[in-house]
Formats: C-alpha cells, structure tokens, sequence
C-alpha cells in the first residue's frame, strides 16, 4: 500500500466471518527450526509481510535454500555457513534476536544490522549472553549492528536478563541443539511475555527436542538432540486477529476468525478473555473464535505483561468504555518499532481522551471524542489499532498505512471489507 493517508470508514452492527494471514511470532521460530534441521522442511500457512521477509531473506544468506510459493515455504539446508556480507533485517527485532542467536553455531563470522531504529533497540543482553557461552560478539555500545565470531562450539551455562525481551531467551533456547554440550540459561529478574517462550517450547517439542522449564528460571536443552524435518501447519496470527476482535466490540454485531481456536499455543489468543472482561460475548471452537459485541464495554485495570502486543488495541478500545482502563507492566513496549506508550498517550489524546503515562502503563479515560489524523511512527500496531477508532469517530485518518507490510500487509483491505 502506497496510500499517504486513509480515512476509516464508520461502520456498526458488523457480522463478519475472517481469514487472518498466518503468525508471524510461530513462522518466525519455524524458519529458525527449519535453518537448523539438516533436510528438507515444509511450512504451510507460513505469515506474509516485512518480518517474515527478512527471516527468510536472513536464513537464505545463512546457506538454507529457501522456496516459496504464496503462503507454503519449503527450506532445505546441507550446513548453514556465514553470511559474506552484512544482513540487512529492516526493523524486525524478531530476526535480528534469532538470528544473532543462530549464529553462535555457524563457524565463522556474520554481521546483522537494521534500520535506524533496529540501531536504537538494545541487544547487549543477548550478546553477553551468546559471549558466556563461548562466543565472540560485537555490538555498537550493545546496539546492533552486531558482529557475531563463532568457532562453531559452543554451550554451558549462561545467564539472560529477563525484562527487555522475552525474544533473547526463545532464540538462544532455539539454538541450544547446536551445542556441543548442555546448554544452560538462568534467568535474571522477571520473564517478560512467558507465553512466548512457552510458544517456542512447546514448537521446539513438535520437532522432537525437549527444553526443561523450571519455574522460567532456568532452562536445560540436553546435548545430543537434533530437530526433526517435516511438514508443519502455521496457525492464524492472534495478534493480527485482535483487531478483528476488537471491532465486534466497539461496532457491535460480531466477527469470527477461522483457523485460531481456543487450543492455540499464542499467548495474544487470550486477548478474546480480555474483551470478555469488558462485557462481550465470546464462544469458540477448535479452529475458531467468535467476539460478539454488546451493548456496553467496561472499562478495567489489567496487567498486559503476558501479551504486550495487545497494549494498543486494547487501548483503542478503552475509548468506548464506560469508565477508565488502566494498563499495567508494559515497561518493555518502549523498546519496539516506537516508545509505544509515548506514541499511545499522544494519539489519544488527539482523540480527545484523558491520559496518564507512567513508566510501564497508561491510565486512559473515555471523554468527548472527536476527528484526528492519526500519526503511526512507522508502527504496524499503531495503524492497525486506531483504525479501529474510525468505526465509531467520523473522520479518523491513519497516516501512512502502508507501515501494515511489516506483518500484514492487505490488513486495510480485509478491515475496509468488514461488514
């Protein structure tokens, strides 16, 4: 999408049935399996957009041969070598966390750098992380890029700090395998996002290695073992299906998304129980959920720590509430693609609600709301939750939409069809 600017379109008593691209956060850690499973894998349902570009693009210069046709990805790999030159992954701090991670096994040296903003997102944690474990690592004052040395061994014990990103620990469990030794990772402070990191666990079990949780901790992948080829199905992306779900509840009527049930292993899946808290009615089924909206929402105080990607479009929503929502622990959210706490309270309050920024949340309170253009900071998440405004404010314009191709890039054109 090139479009400048788009005006949402208000819309109410909506009764929609949608399809949702595959996840990004399970086609992610997929890739990386794949990269690191000697043969031939099969990934159906595998996310479109930026992110999942990158990914592909990054494992291909690692030395997998990639294929792929509309949303099935075919990876075959021999051995994964160095990239000869630097990687280039765009914004995505997905890539560039697994990435750095996969490459403590790949002898020799690689170099992965970003946009501007990937040079302002920390990645010192991680390096010194893969550094404990017997890896050469180079940061610019532990930002990327990051230059990667490995002599191919690795392993042992190592610590990671738990409260910027939850990412750090499921790429360096995902490369555990590769050691020449049990690998060890102790956790130091809280996990952020745990239900990411039982994601991972839970993919890495599908492909018959097993990591030892103990209370998020510490960690154990036991040396010898080896991911198995094969075909596996990507699920819808339950991030990407929060706005969907979010829209039943602020336009009333409802909305069903296919291909996500309430057995789905993404923590973001529980974002439905959520608006269920608020006042809408939920039902689900093994490949589907269903939000129907009703005719009031309230507000609530709840801890987003679990699914932090939910903030925005939870946020979005409290604009319809009766009375306040507060949102709590989301500390890490300043270090995404924007301060999004920062970008939240700003376009909010060009809304015309009342907010209160703290360091890990916000306070928001439902007053008058009016027309605003609506900045997205080159923010996914940002375009796609406040378009969820326009379906009860006259007037909303999302500024630059096309920011949607990081993880979803016909978003606008799957929302614009609701009905």
């Amino acid at each position: 999408m090139t479009t400048p600017k788009i005006e949402i379109v208000p819309r109410r008593n909506l009764n929609a049935e949608v399809t949702i691209p595959g996840s990004k956060s399970c086609t992610a850690r997929a890739l990386v399996m794949a990269a690191l499973t000697p043969g031939i894998s099969t990934l159906s349902g595998a996310a479109q957009g930026d992110d999942a570009g990158y990914m592909l693009e990054g494992i291909r210069a690692l030395g997998a041969e990639v294929a792929r046709v509309n949303d099935a990805v075919t990876v075959s790999v021999r051995r994964l070598t160095p990239s000869p030159t630097p990687l280039f992954l765009g914004n995505s701090g997905t890539a560039v966390r697994f990435l750095a991670a996969v490459c403590a096994g790949v002898p020799g040296t690689t170099v992965l750098d970003g946009t501007p903003r990937m040079r302002q997102r920390p990645i010192g944690d991680l390096a010194e992380a893969l550094r404990e474990w017997g890896v050469t690592v180079e940061t610019v004052g532990g930002f990327p890029p990051i230059s990667i040395t490995s002599s191919g061994s690795f392993g042992g014990t190592t610590h990671i700090q738990g409260g910027a990103s939850s990412q750090y620990l499921s790429g360096l469990l995902m490369t555990a395998p590769q050691a020449d030794r049990e690998a060890i990772i102790l956790v130091q402070g809280e996990l952020v996002s745990k239900p990411y990191v039982d994601l991972t666990i839970a993919m890495m079990a599908e492909r018959g290695v097993t990591a030892e949780n103990q209370d998020y901790r510490a960690f154990r992948v036991a040396h010898g073992q080896r991911y198995a080829p094969g075909d596996y199905v990507i699920e819808a992306d339950a991030s990407g299906a929060s706005y969907f779900f979010a829209a039943a509840a602020i336009a009333g009527g409802r909305v069903r998304v296919r291909n996500l049930g309430a057995s789905s292993r993404q923590g973001d899946a529980g974002f439905p129980a959520v608006l269920q808290q608020m006042g809408c009615r939920v039902r689900s089924g093994p490949d589907w959920f269903e939000v129907e909206g009703t005719d009031r929402l309230c507000g609530l105080d709840i801890d987003l720590n679990a699914m932090p990607d939910m903030a925005q479009t939870l946020a979005v929503t409290a604009l319809f509430a009766q009375g306040a929502t507060t949102i709590r622990n989301v500390s890490n959210l300043r270090l995404k693609e924007c301060d999004r706490l920062d970008a939240l309270a700003r376009e909010l309050r060009k809304l015309g609600a009342a907010v209160t920024e703290f360091d890990d949340g916000l306070h928001i309170i439902p007053q008058k709301l009016h027309a605003a253009e609506i900045d997205t900071y080159d923010d996914h998440r940002m375009a796609m939750s406040f378009a969820l405004a326009g379906l009860r404010i006259p007037g909303v314009v999302i500024n630059d939409p096309g920011c949607v191709s990081k993880t979803f890039p016909d978003f606008f054109e799957r929302f614009t069809a609701l009905a």
